[in-house]
C-alpha cells in the first residue's frame, strides 16, 4: 500500500503549545512520516508551525480575523479568561471550531473535488459533541472523513467533593448539542469514527461497526529511557503531582494519601503546576504538618516539567475527570510508576504490570487506597523498579506518536476500502452504575 494524501483538520496544532495543541502538532508529525499530510490550521500556530513543519507537506492556514478578535474580547471580558468554564466551551469554543470548518470547507473544496486529497482526518477539535461541516459535504464524497480520536461525557463521580461544582446546567444541557447544525450528519456520515476513551467508545456503540478505539494522547520515542537505574533500598521515596490545580485534578486526594510517609520521612512529594486551587493545597499542606516534605513549584515549561517529573519514583495523579491524562503517558516514557484513578483515560491506559490504580469509591477511601499503594511501593523497590522498566517499554512500544499512526493508517485504508478492519476494541465498556455515576448518553441521530 502506498502513500496516502490525507488533508488534516486540526486548528491548534502548535509545536510550541500544551496539552491538546503540542498533541495535535505530535501526531501530524508522525503520520505525515508514513503519508503526505497537508495540515489546516488557524493562524495562531502558524509562526511555530512554519519554523518546525518538519515533515508535514504544507500548512495551510485559515485566516478569521474578526472571528479571533470577537474570541479574545469574550474570553476576556464575559469568562475572565476561565478556560475551564464550561459556558466558555459551550458558547464560545463550540461556534469558532464549526466556523472554523465551514471556512476551511470553502478555501480547501476546490483541491478536494479536484482529487488532491484522499482522505480527510479531522484530528481536532477532540470533544465528542463539536460538529463537523465536513461530514455533511462530504456525504456524498469524493473522498471519505475519519473523525477522532475524541473524547468526552466523561461522567462525574459521586462521593467526591471535587465533583460537586461541575455538574450545573451547562453540563447537563450536553444533550442538546444534537439539535445543533451539522449534528445529525458528523457521525452518521463519517467513514470511520476513533474514540480516545473506553467511555466515549460506550456512547458511540450505536456505530459499532465503523468505530475504533486509540488513546487521544502520545509520547515521543525519544523520551522512553532505554534504561532504568535501581532507587536502593535506603533512599525516600520521590512523589509528585504534575498539572493543573483545579479541583478535579485531586492533587488534595494525593497529598492527604501520601500524608503519613512524609511524616515519618520515608518519601517527599512534588508539586509541579499551578491553577486557582494552589492556595487551598498549600493551605492543606500546612494543615497537615507537611510543609517541608512538600514542594511547591508552581507552572514550568514543558521541557523543565519533564526534567523534574524524570527525577521522580512515583506519579500520583487521581485525577476524577481527565478524558486523556496526557502526563500519564509521559509519565510511563520516563519510567515513573503512576497512581491513577480507574476511570477515565488513565484508567485506559494504566495496568497493573505498569502502574496502581485506585477504585473509583469515595473520597475517604480513594485517601485510604493512595496511603496502601504508596506505603507498598515504599517497601517493595523491586517491585517499584519492576513497574517502572515495564513502563517504558509499554510506553515505547504501544504509547508511542509512532505506534498511533500505524493504527491511524490502518483504520484510513480500511476506511477507503484498502485494507482488512484492524482490531480496535476499548480496553473496558463502562457502565452507568446508578448512585455512582451521572452522566448524559449521546444517541445515534436519525
Amino acid at each position: 500500500m502506498g502513500r496516502l494524501r490525507v488533508l488534516m483538520l486540526a486548528p491548534d496544532a502548535n509545536p510550541d503549545g500544551i496539552t491538546s495543541d503540542l498533541q495535535g502538532y505530535c501526531q501530524s508529525q508522525a503520520l505525515a512520516r508514513l503519508h503526505e499530510v497537508t495540515l489546516v490550521v488557524r493562524p495562531h500556530g502558524e509562526v511555530a508551525l512554519r519554523r518546525r513543519q518538519g515533515e508535514v507537506r504544507s500548512v495551510e492556514v485559515i485566516r478569521l480575523p474578526w472571528l479571533e478578535r470577537v474570541k479574545a474580547w469574550s474570553a476576556r471580558w464575559v469568562f475572565r479568561n476561565n478556560y475551564y468554564n464550561l459556558a466558555l466551551q459551550a458558547f464560545l469554543l463550540y461556534p469558532s471550531y464549526v466556523i472554523f470548518e465551514l471556512w476551511a470547507w470553502r478555501q480547501m473544496r476546490a483541491r478536494i473535488v479536484a482529487g488532491e486529497f484522499d482522505v480527510v482526518l479531522r484530528l481536532q477539535p477532540v470533544t465528542t459533541v463539536t460538529p463537523s461541516p465536513f461530514a455533511f459535504f462530504l456525504r456524498n464524497g469524493p473522498i471519505p472523513l475519519v473523525i477522532g480520536p475524541v473524547s468526552g461525557g466523561l461522567p462525574w463521580p459521586k462521593g467526591f467533593s471535587q465533583a460537586e461544582k461541575r455538574k450545573g446546567l451547562i453540563y447537563r444541557l450536553r444533550g442538546l448539542y444534537r439539535f445543533m447544525p451539522f449534528a445529525r450528519s458528523t457521525y452518521r456520515r463519517a467513514a470511520a469514527i476513533i474514540a480516545g476513551s473506553s467511555q466515549t467508545y460506550a456512547e458511540l456503540t450505536a456505530y459499532s461497526e465503523k468505530l475504533f478505539f486509540l488513546p487521544e494522547n502520545g509520547v515521543d520515542r525519544s523520551m522512553c529511557s532505554r534504561t532504568v537505574s535501581n532507587r536502593g533500598s535506603g533512599a525516600r521515596l520521590e512523589l509528585m503531582f504534575l498539572g493543573g490545580l483545579i479541583r478535579w485534578k485531586a492533587c488534595d486526594l494525593a497529598l492527604r494519601g501520601a500524608a503519613p510517609l512524609l511524616r515519618q520521612d520515608l518519601a517527599s512529594f512534588t508539586v509541579v503546576g499551578d491553577g486557582p486551587e494552589r492556595c487551598r493545597l498549600e493551605q492543606l499542606t500546612r494543615s497537615l504538618g507537611l510543609d517541608k516534605a512538600v514542594t511547591f513549584c508552581g507552572r514550568l515549561s514543558h521541557d523543565a516539567a519533564m526534567q523534574r517529573l524524570r527525577s521522580a519514583d512515583v506519579l500520583v495523579f487521581p485525577s476524577i475527570h481527565d478524558y486523556g491524562g496526557g502526563v500519564v503517558f509521559e509519565a510511563l516514557a520516563l519510567g515513573v510508576v503512576p497512581v491513577v484513578m480507574d476511570f477515565g483515560g488513565p484508567g485506559d491506559i494504566v495496568h497493573p504490570g505498569v502502574g496502581c490504580k485506585v477504585s473509583l469509591t469515595n473520597e475517604t477511601d480513594a485517601v485510604s487506597q493512595i496511603e496502601e499503594i504508596l506505603r507498598s511501593l515504599a517497601q517493595d523497590r523491586d517491585r517499584l523498579d519492576r513497574l517502572r522498566r515495564q513502563g517504558v517499554s509499554y510506553a515505547r512500544d504501544c504509547l508511542s506518536w509512532e505506534a498511533k499512526a500505524q493504527i491511524l493508517t490502518s483504520i484510513i485504508y480500511w476506511a477507503l476500502g484498502q485494507g482488512p478492519k484492524p482490531e480496535s476494541q476499548a480496553p473496558k465498556m463502562l457502565r452507568h452504575v446508578e448512585g455512582l455515576l451521572e452522566a448524559p448518553v449521546l444517541r445515534e441521530q436519525r
